[in-house]
């Protein structure tokens, strides 16, 4: 017995990975465009080509999928809200789309009335278009009002059932994938504006924190925060330069958003690197940044060793590896060269940000891409063994991490619920602990699925 009896779980999803049918059905649906939407219409942008306009067509097939959740036995379910299907053109004056809006009412109806807990994102990545074309989206600190005019109708309409808010999900992708190097929608290639993108994203998400404490906890009794990709960070050796390096890698992948949003101020190592490029918070928005998050939501997937030297601005001038001083590898291939299986890299994690931040943890995505997975027919696939033992070892890690180091977390969401448009990887990479047949939508779950659940259900104290 480890876990508390509400400890939540389940598993997590994102708005555009899941919910198109296709073209036809999003149109009418009213979803405004979003920067993926114009991404994946440019030439050899996504690897195989699809589309997020065709994903899983949960928008039609919710109710299907709450059920096969309860089936399963979560007992809370992490989804986004798409910015764009609630204002398609995204300002703050622009008018609202009521279908989307009863669309999550619907989804959110559906998953109280089976006993489970919504735990919402407002964004994950797709910004609506319209706010892209007009100042270049979280490079104008015009986006501050335009979201936190998005957040208010999301606290106005749902806030009675939701109790648990996510203002972004990982900023550090949309700094720097979307607009350092490229991969990521809007696909910007720039060494100045990333920094300037996670200003803007850290003061958004503070002043949507102040807005939700003063004018809806009070009567809707939830909790807000952010959930921060970033993943363990261990000296490739223990010579000082590299050991030097990891904290420093740390920084620059955790501490860039943490340290203001925990602590009150950028990290020293980024300051020193980046000088004049990282903007400066006055004392009135340290005010409004520092403790605005109530827990720290934890996206983490692997464990890299770190070099001193090689690297760029983003890796603060550290080298990414997954080798040790005598040449063995750490961790085992998935399908993503950046995802290796290391397990104990997950409980030093939840360590480091319990001791720094001091805040609840929130583990809110986790999980495992099988190599060659899209290869196999769906029998092979729902058989998914590597994802079992990748679960095993990381909520082992969890486990762990409570029971013996006291580190204090609250969730564990595994990613993902359905197999899903993996952004510019497209539909190849499967993450799914249910199968989805693309063409048919159908269905199946795999062995890992009844595997997460059940880990919890004979670990929770009655």
């Amino acid at each position: 017995m480890s876990f508390h009896k509400d400890f939540l779980y389940g598993f997590a999803t994102a708005a555009a990975q899941i919910e198109g049918g296709g073209i036809t059905s999003e149109k009418l649906s009213g979803r405004g465009d979003s920067i993926w939407d114009e991404f994946c219409n440019t030439p050899n942008k996504i690897e195989d080509g699809s589309h997020v306009q065709k994903t899983c067509d949960h928008l039609s097939r919710f109710k299907e999928d709450v059920a096969l959740m309860k089936k399963l036995g979560a007992n809370s379910y992490r989804f986004s809200i798409s910015w764009p299907r609630i204002i398609p053109n995204g300002g703050k004056d622009d008018p609202v789309n009521e279908l989307g809006l009863q669309f999550y009412d619907d989804l959110i109806n559906e998953l109280v009335a089976v006993g489970i807990q919504p735990f919402v994102t407002l964004y994950h990545w797709d910004l609506p278009l319209a706010l892209h074309k007009k100042y270049k989206g979280w490079l104008s600190r015009e986006i501050l009002d335009d979201y936190t005019r998005y957040a208010r109708v999301c606290f106005e309409r749902y806030g009675d059932r939701v109790k648990h808010w996510l203002t972004f999900n990982e900023p550090w992708c949309v700094a720097v994938l979307g607009n350092g190097i490229g991969q990521f929608a809007p696909g910007r290639t720039c060494t100045k504006e990333p920094w300037i993108v996670g200003h803007h994203i850290i003061l958004a998400h503070a002043q949507a924190c102040k807005m939700y404490k003063e004018e809806f906890k009070p009567t809707q009794k939830g909790t807000i925060g952010i959930t921060l990709n970033g993943d363990w960070a261990e000296p490739w050796d223990d010579s000082p330069e590299n050991v030097l390096a990891a904290q420093t890698k740390m920084d620059f992948a955790v501490g860039w958003f943490a340290d203001p949003i925990y602590l009150g101020h950028y990290p020293q190592s980024m300051i020193d690197r980046l000088q004049d490029r990282l903007p400066r918070f006055t004392p009135e928005e340290i005010e409004l940044v520092k403790d605005s998050s109530e827990f720290y939501g934890c996206n983490t997937y692997t464990t890299n060793t770190i070099k001193a030297g090689g690297g760029d601005d983003f890796s603060g001038g550290t080298e990414l590896r997954f080798d040790r001083p005598d040449g063995s590898l750490i961790g085992v291939e998935s399908q993503l060269a950046w995802l290796r299986d290391v397990p104990w890299g997950y409980r030093k994690l939840l360590n480091y940000l319990y001791k720094r931040y001091k805040k609840p943890i929130y583990c809110t995505e986790n999980g495992w891409a099988i190599k060659g997975e899209s290869d196999l027919s769906s029998e092979e696939a729902i058989d998914d063994s590597g994802r079992v033992r990748y679960y095993e070892g990381y909520l082992n890690a969890v486990r762990q991490a409570i029971l013996v180091d006291g580190v204090d977390v609250r969730s564990y969401f595994a990613w993902s619920f359905l197999d899903n448009f993996e952004w510019n990887s497209g539909l190849v990479p499967r993450f799914g602990s249910v199968y989805v047949d693309f063409n048919t939508f159908e269905r199946r779950p795999k062995k890992s699925a009844y595997y997460v659940t059940e880990f919890f259900q004979k670990n929770i104290l009655a």
